[in-house]
């Protein structure tokens, strides 16, 4: 890899990056109107999927776990950084295995993303909380998760589409 390739590839990195961060504290300045607190739309999973699509799997990992950090850093708590990192480790690692199927779209992957991410929050809030009774709360959060996640793989397909299919990684 020449030094050009090098720098682009860190240059996406970081615009992808920023992105995510940015759509994090957009999202974060939405009031939570939704019947169930602590469901959020997953804007930064646009993100997460386009550069798993468009970078590669190591890629949309390093760049989540990258925003994750920064945004608890910056807007959070410790309690909201355990949460992101369950959630958003367990979310990605399963897009990346979805992905390697070969079997499932951008909004398949997306939706089981979604899905995934309130599992794992719902794991961490049993740990944290030292009850199984938050457990209930995982149907409406599946619900919210399979909702956005195919709305958030619908536009994260179409910018796919727009970058074109050359992969990057």
């Amino acid at each position: 890899m020449n030094n050009s390739t090098k720098t682009s590839k860190i240059t996406l990195y970081g615009i992808f990056a920023a992105l995510a961060m940015i759509l994090s504290y957009v999202e974060l300045q939405i009031p939570a109107f939704f019947a169930v607190p602590g469901m959020k739309l997953g804007l930064t999973n646009i993100v997460v999927v386009v550069a798993l699509y468009v970078l590669g799997e190591k890629s949309a990992f390093f760049i989540n776990l990258i925003r994750i950090l920064v945004v608890s850093l910056l807007f959070g708590t410790v309690m909201s950084l355990w949460f992101s990192l369950a959630g958003g480790i367990l979310s990605t690692l399963i897009m990346i295995l979805l992905k390697k199927t070969g079997k499932y779209s951008p909004v398949g992957v997306s939706a089981a993303g979604g899905i995934t991410h309130n599992i794992g929050q719902i794991i961490i809030a049993m740990i944290l909380l030292q009850t199984k009774f938050i457990i209930w709360y995982l149907p409406a959060l599946w619900i919210s998760g399979v909702i956005s996640g195919v709305i958030i793989g619908i536009i994260g397909g179409i910018v796919c589409r727009h970058l074109g299919s050359q992969s990057l990684h």
